[in-house]
């Protein structure tokens, strides 16, 4: 959410990153509506003050046996114009934040300007990638082992579902547990086990409502089903004031994760990278706002870890105006290498989001005992890594000529000792 002081002071600071992001201006319209709405209430405030004076004249004339119906036939006429009044300027301000809620985030300086992924600057890169003309996707994989199941995914529950069975699927639990151990033991994340349904109120908060509600979905208690724990996670302080002493706040959950796929048609429709449930190991941190720029490359490295220590070759895309999420102002996109697809494809994405989710949900910071004006806080989220999509990586990266997969050296103590998947059953 943006701040409506800064854009009647800045109005051009916010059309500037719309603009970069190639959306039309917003202010004018926004500033318009805002003095609508200022004027509507100056109008009540004077009238209620009328009233308030009228009403002590009748009680004087009454007191001296006057006749006070003239008085009284103008504080009718009053009451009713402050209701008029207050309706309008309530309307108003319902437009006014229903503008601001579908606002972007402005981009900082730093982050290039481009209309799509073509304008992504790669920042660095690890390990060479292996190319190899009879490298096999993880689909073909999967099924040639008798470990990846679509035909009875899809008989249960439809396309964009998959069945992992047997050492295939404690291959991927092996995976979460090895992040979830790795970010609590070695980068100081705080386990969390949250709910996977939310209210209004914290999909809101983080950005998803209302302009993503078709990207998720919905039960009929009116709950949303989590599309990723960073919704949970990062408004475990909605609408409080956190001592600035206690900060940064480290979070981190394993999650399966909902998504409707609503824009998707087409996309990636073999396999499992888009499916409509997925696990994620995610990263969240709450920080003071001058200490959210270092956090952001922290958390963009402790994502890396896990695909150094998984000898996966992958590669740090700085994402461009036209390619960042709706709530960021700057996102590193990590890109692991598919040999199968023959390509790089996104693993996580890192964003610092500024104090934008933070006036959305209200959290806010100051010094520990003072009466300091509380600042918002800054929020930043990752993906530390999606859990499916690094199964895909390690099937690909690690298949051999036999059809068999090895089992990279870091998550054999997760597989008990297993060192090579093979043919099942």
């Amino acid at each position: 959410m943006h701040d409506l002081r800064a854009i009647r002071e800045t109005p051009e600071v916010v059309d500037r990153g719309l603009a970069r992001r190639g959306q039309p201006p917003a202010s004018a319209r926004i500033l318009g509506i805002d003095e609508h709405r200022r004027r509507a209430l100056t109008e009540v405030q004077e009238a209620q003050a009328r009233r308030n004076d009228l009403s002590r004249q009748i009680g004087q004339v009454k007191k001296q046996g006057g006749d006070a119906d003239a008085l009284m036939a103008e504080v009718a006429t009053l009451k009713d114009r402050i209701a008029a009044g207050e309706a309008r300027a309530t309307d108003l301000q319902g437009e006014l934040d229903g503008l601001l809620a579908v606002l972007p985030n402005v981009p900082r300086d730093e982050v290039p300007d481009g209309a799509d992924e073509t304008g992504n600057v790669e920042v660095r890169r690890f390990a060479e990638p292996r190319r190899a003309n009879d490298a096999r996707e993880h689909f073909d994989i999967g099924e040639a082992l008798g470990l990846m199941d679509f035909d009875r995914a899809a008989k249960l529950s439809g396309s964009r579902f998959t069945l992992l069975r047997g050492p295939l699927a404690r291959l991927e639990r092996a995976l979460a547990q090895f992040m979830l151990d790795l970010h609590t033991g070695e980068h100081g994340y705080t386990e969390v086990s949250p709910p996977l349904m939310v209210r209004d109120e914290a999909v809101f908060g983080v950005g998803q409502l209302p302009k993503f509600a078709d990207d998720m979905f919905r039960t009929q208690t009116g709950h949303w089903l989590i599309p990723t724990s960073e919704v949970p996670l990062t408004c475990t302080v909605m609408d409080e004031i956190l001592d600035i002493e206690d900060l940064p706040l480290r979070f981190t959950a394993l999650t399966p994760c909902f998504r409707s796929e609503a824009g998707s048609a087409g996309r990636d429709t073999r396999g499992m990278l888009r499916q409509h449930q997925f696990y994620k190991v995610e990263l969240v941190s709450i920080t003071a706002p001058e200490a959210s720029a270092d956090e952001h490359e922290r958390m963009t490295a402790c994502a890396e870890t896990v695909l150094k220590r998984l000898e996966l070759p992958f590669r740090t895309m700085l994402l461009c105006t036209g390619d960042m999420g709706f709530a960021s102002r700057k996102t590193y996109d990590i890109e692991v290498w598919l040999p199968g697809q023959n390509a790089y494809r996104e693993i996580s994405s890192c964003s610092n989001c500024g104090d934008f989710q933070a006036r959305r949900m209200n959290a806010r910071t100051r010094a520990r005992g003072t009466k300091d004006a509380p600042r918002f806080v800054h929020t930043l989220n990752g993906s530390g890594v999606a859990v499916g999509r690094c199964l895909i990586a390690v099937m690909e990266n690690y298949q051999n000529p036999d059809g068999s997969i090895a089992v990279p050296a870091a998550l054999r103590p997760y597989m008990g000792g297993v060192e090579t998947i093979g043919r099942h059953g």
